[in-house]
Order: structure tokens, then C-alpha cells, then sequence
């Protein structure tokens, strides 16, 4: 007995898209092993990779940067408070670029 299985696309490939969108998240968290991959986990369980990242160590505090394409602004509003209730994380501070003036208005 033969049976077919149609398996619904996953997650990451069914979410809303803005192409020309490029999104900055500015973490400042407490230097914990474990807030690093806590934060990239939101953007790789999406299916996404940064365009951009980078993270400096100032002696107990971790600051994160990390730029988004492509993440609509529901799911970036979405991200960014869970990234608040990260318990290591002080701060998230998202920044949307302009993708044609390349103005930059932040948000916290």
C-alpha cells in the first residue's frame, strides 16, 4: 500500500517579504557565552542571514549590531521584543535605512 505525503513549505519560505527593506538591530546585553547565539537564533529560525554583523566586548557588556534585508516591518517590530525579553539584554534600539534617500530613523 502506497500513500503520498504533501508537506507544507516551511516557515521561513511562507513569511512576508520586503525585498528593498534593510533593517539594523542594536543589542547592548551583558557578556554571556550564551547571548550571542540567543540573538541570531531569532534571525536563523526565519530563515534569514545577517547582511551585516558584528559584536564588541567593553568589559561586562556585549554590543550587537546587526543588519536585516528582506524582514517586513511586522516581523522586525516581532523580533526586536523578543530580543527584549532575552534576559541578558539591556537595550534593543532597531534602525530602518531608506533603501532610496538612506535616511536612518531609530526606534527603542
Amino acid at each position: 500500500m502506497s500513500s503520498t505525503v504533501t508537506l507544507a513549505p516551511p516557515a521561513a519560505e511562507a513569511r512576508p517579504v520586503e525585498p528593498g527593506r534593510r533593517v539594523g538591530f542594536s543589542v547592548v546585553a551583558d557578556a554571556d557565552p550564551g547571548t550571542l547565539p540567543r540573538v541570531l537564533e531569532l534571525v536563523a529560525k526565519r530563515g534569514l542571514v545577517p547582511d551585516a554583523l558584528s559584536s564588541v566586548l567593553d568589559g561586562d557588556t556585549l554590543a550587537i549590531e546587526m543588519d536585516i534585508v528582506g524582514m517586513a516591518c511586522a516581523e522586525s517590530r516581532h523580533v526586536a521584543n523578543c530580543l527584549r525579553q532575552i534576559p541578558m539584554v539591556a537595550r534593543v534600539t532597531v534602525t530602518e535605512r531608506a533603501p532610496a534617500a538612506g535616511l536612518l530613523v531609530a526606534a527603542e
